[in-house]
């Protein structure tokens, strides 16, 4: 009985795969806010090193991985592909659960994928210090470990409603090195004003972001980093599909059905992108999106130009959008918070490769709790997402299917919000329809 398969470590991926120059249309271009044209790269610059921005708008179809990224990826790269038995004799399925490891990282998440190079690239071009935002804290955690590798500075604006649910992500961004405030904060002025607004604010990633890149562009040693959504961070999360890809070959499986949560788009992103040729060419294959019902974006969001932040301070994108100034309830899967998608994932969306379903967090609750119980682990409430939907695809499949599903990381960092759930004190909310409509009242009405 296999229950691992272990990619040899002179078989890890050293590209990257870039998806645009396969995609039948073409990705929409961000637009600049005022000119609503599309955004020249240079324009990118006070924000972004260049050589991300020249990621950013790459037709190239694979990207070397540089050597000194490599380096840091072996200290936990490549990643297990594990068969779930017990999950499947557990639910009386014939189908055939595998998940992608990605909590065995030094962040417990498959966030390093793209902090360890956003840090690389920062510091070749002389960048001293990077600020960032962070919802349950994976991504801070992820880009704090990185700039340590590089030797950089690295600030941490964490979603506040998260940064109180789970106050040991904050220790562990300080153990890396960083600094980390609840995001509205005092550092900024776009904080200070929400703060004057409502001092009680719970935040959201799209605040966090207003203030992490309020912070970059105002000093001239500090640039921004992302954790999702743009082009750039998906490119490098594609070496989780790609060793998945290897691994399944492997064990002489060909995947049916591909699985991941979703906020921001990124590590479902990461692991499907790979298989899109596969699926463009007529194969057989579902790739499966999930997300909160208190923040539903893809199921009930509207695919349009919107801000990425809530203080209007980043390029119009094209994506699934709940409206810039939406406010999502306190759920624990802080890292599903966010009110757009990803304009890859939006728009391959569109192409209608992807498909999406929304849950409650009990629901939620309930799925990581049946895999802690089986496999052992402890999921992340984002991760587990992605196994309540596994779970319920694998009861109706038929035998021998194969599915896939992104761990994206661990919840050893979530107790409290277990504790919450075991107390029978974990509420389900819902995001309503007349608050997503008066969210997206503030969109502009730019290019539908």
């Amino acid at each position: 009985m296999n229950h691992r398969i272990i990619l040899p470590e002179n078989e890890m991926p050293n590209k990257w795969y870039n998806v645009l120059p396969d995609l039948p249309e073409p990705l929409p271009p961000p637009l600049h806010p005022e000119t609503l044209e599309p955004i020249e790269p240079e324009q990118l610059a006070p924000i972004f090193p260049m050589s991300l921005i020249e990621q950013e708008v790459s037709s190239m179809p694979w990207v070397p991985i540089p050597e000194p990224v490599m380096e840091v990826y072996r200290l936990y790269r490549p990643t297990p592909l594990v068969r779930a038995h017990r999950l499947e004799a557990a639910i009386g399925t014939r189908a055939k659960i595998y998940y992608k490891n990605e909590s065995v990282s030094p962040a417990g998440s498959h966030k390093p994928n793209t902090a360890i190079p956003q840090a690389y690239y920062n510091k070749t071009e002389g960048v001293r210090r990077i600020s960032t935002e962070t919802g349950a804290g994976q991504w801070g955690t992820a880009l704090s470990f990185a700039c340590k590798m590089f030797g950089l500075q690295c600030t941490v604006y964490m979603v506040r409603c998260s940064y109180e649910q789970k106050p040991y992500r904050g220790i562990l961004i300080r153990a890396y090195g960083a600094e980390v405030f609840p995001s509205p904060s005092e550092r900024t002025r776009f904080g200070r004003h929400l703060l004057e607004t409502d001092p009680h604010c719970g935040g959201s990633l799209g605040v966090a972001i207003s203030e992490a890149i309020e912070d970059a562009v105002s000093r001239g040693d500090t640039k921004y980093a992302l954790g999702s959504v743009l082009n750039h961070v998906i490119l490098h999360q594609t070496i989780t599909g790609l060793e998945t890809k290897k691994q399944l070959e492997m064990a002489g499986e060909k995947p049916d059905i591909l699985i991941g949560c979703v906020g921001g788009g990124s590590n479902f992103a990461g692991l499907v992108l790979p298989f899109v040729p596969d699926k463009l060419s007529g194969k057989p294959m579902r790739f499966v999106a999930v997300e909160p019902q208190a923040c539903p974006t893809l199921t009930r969001g509207e695919y349009r130009y919107d801000y990425g932040d809530v203080a209007r301070l980043t390029p119009l994108l094209k994506m699934h959008t709940l409206g810039h100034n939406f406010f999502p309830p306190p759920i624990h899967s802080g890292g599903l918070r966010y009110h757009g998608e990803s304009p890859i994932l939006s728009h391959i969306a569109k192409l209608g490769l992807v498909e999406a379903r929304a849950y409650y967090q009990t629901e939620v609750f309930e799925a990581a709790m049946l895999f802690l119980q089986t496999e052992g682990f402890l999921p992340a409430p984002e991760t587990s997402h992605a196994i309540k939907a596994t779970i319920d695809i694998a009861r109706d499949a038929a035998p021998g299917t194969v599915i896939t599903f992104l761990y994206s990381g661990h919840g050893l960092l979530d107790l409290g919000a277990y504790d919450t759930y075991l107390r029978g004190d974990l509420k389900d909310e819902e995001y309503s329809a007349e608050d997503i409509q008066e969210a997206l009242k503030a969109c502009p009405n730019v290019g539908f």
